[in-house]
């Protein structure tokens, strides 16, 4: 099978839909698969959308060679009306993978009034869909009031092998001192650094000390305002800003971590959620978006609402008080990430979806039927 992916930029750009699309090419290619990696240049949005007229981009997809084409969803600025120019002169079905919607996230709501026009242009364009989870499913359909083919896919973990054992996150779980608490995410406002850092800041001194993991150069202007809070707060002390690290470097501030929080406005799903729980740690997400469909609130973490600063200062007030609550979230956590699926498995599903239902794909001019069922 010959499988084209459209992506913005590099393959191996660090978040966890990079790493989903990575790890998926990873696993086609084992099959035998063949697979080629179309970038486009990131740019503004409105760039984007100048994309649709490109001559460049409409030869570059009518010459390309395979029997289906991924298209990240992120890339749907620039191809909410190619994909229409291309019905019909392409022999390949187009399927979006879909981590989360941009209009999901929590912004003013005229900006996603217009994201989600373009957004449902582009979702009713394609042929099917490949999603993270339920959550990302019931967006889209909700959006783009159709149904297609599509595939739940999970996210898995097991590309960080915690090398931990039970008795290790017990100990962990039980020692004295300040709260460790790690957040790992882009420095971007949807993550909700700030949220934590307030939070943080309502407890008393010494409760918990914080590292902070990821990369500040995604949106300079908030990494300013997060290194402003620190200063103003008081929080120069606790909290620690490592920036983007390795893996062995995440591995072992996974494992030094009593809990990880990481209180977004929105997840897709929340890879991070899972590789903290292989290392037995309590996950505090936001009810927003999918992090439920990997925390079980006061099972192996809490859910808070967005932007909740109150809720949140509540919720690491309890563990960094009580070690034996935290003795059975980390328990119930690692459990969590022993029951998910694989990534080998998430790729086998993927590709047998590919192949069950786009084999014998027709090109129609017409746009995809609406009403058709999932696959």
């Amino acid at each position: 099978m010959k499988v084209g992916l459209l992506i913005y930029g590099s393959l191996e750009t660090r978040s966890g839909g990079y790493l989903y699309d990575r790890k998926l090419v990873e696993h086609l290619e084992r099959q035998g698969d063949r697979v080629q990696v179309v970038s486009l240049p990131w740019r503004d949005y409105a760039r984007h959308l100048g994309d649709n007229l490109s001559r460049r981009l409409h030869r570059t997809l009518v010459d390309l060679k395979v029997d289906i084409l991924l298209q990240d969803e992120l890339d749907h600025p620039s191809l909410f009306w190619m994909n229409r120019r291309l019905r019909g002169r392409v022999p390949y079905p187009m399927l979006a993978i879909v981590h989360h919607l941009r209009s999901s996230e929590l912004r003013p709501a005229w900006q996603n009034w217009l994201y989600a026009r373009v957004e449902r242009l582009y979702l009713r364009g394609v042929d099917g869909f490949v999603f993270n989870s339920l959550t990302t499913q019931g967006a889209v359909e909700a959006l783009s009031g159709q149904l297609l083919p599509s595939v739940v896919a999970y996210p898995a973990a097991d590309h960080i092998d915690p090398q931990i054992t039970l008795d290790e996150i017990g100990q962990r779980a039980m020692e004295s001192g300040p709260l460790r608490l790690i957040f790992v995410g882009n420095l971007i406002p949807r993550k909700g650094l700030h949220t934590l850092l307030e939070a943080v800041a309502r407890l008393p001194k010494n409760t918990v000390c914080l590292d902070v993991v990821g990369s500040p150069d995604f949106d300079p202007g908030y990494t300013a305002e997060i290194r402003r809070r620190i200063a103003n707060r008081g929080l120069e002390s606790a909290v620690r800003l490592h920036g983007a690290l390795d893996e062995a470097g995440l591995r072992e501030r996974l494992r030094s971590a009593q809990a990880l929080v990481l209180p977004s406005s929105y997840e897709g799903f929340g890879i991070v959620y899972l590789e903290a729980m292989g290392f037995g740690l309590p996950c505090i997400g936001s009810t927003a978006g999918a992090a439920s469909e990997v925390i079980l609130d006061g099972e192996t973490g809490f859910l808070i609402p967005p932007e909740d600063e109150s809720a949140l200062a509540d919720r690491l007030g309890e563990l960094a008080a009580y070690p034996r609550l935290r003795l059975y979230l980390s328990q119930a956590a690692r459990q969590r990430y022993l029951a998910h699926p694989t990534w080998e498995q998430s790729g086998q599903v993927i590709r047998q979806f590919l192949i069950d239902r786009f084999s014998n794909f027709q090109s129609s001019s017409n746009s995809p039927a609406w009403g058709r069922g999932r696959g």
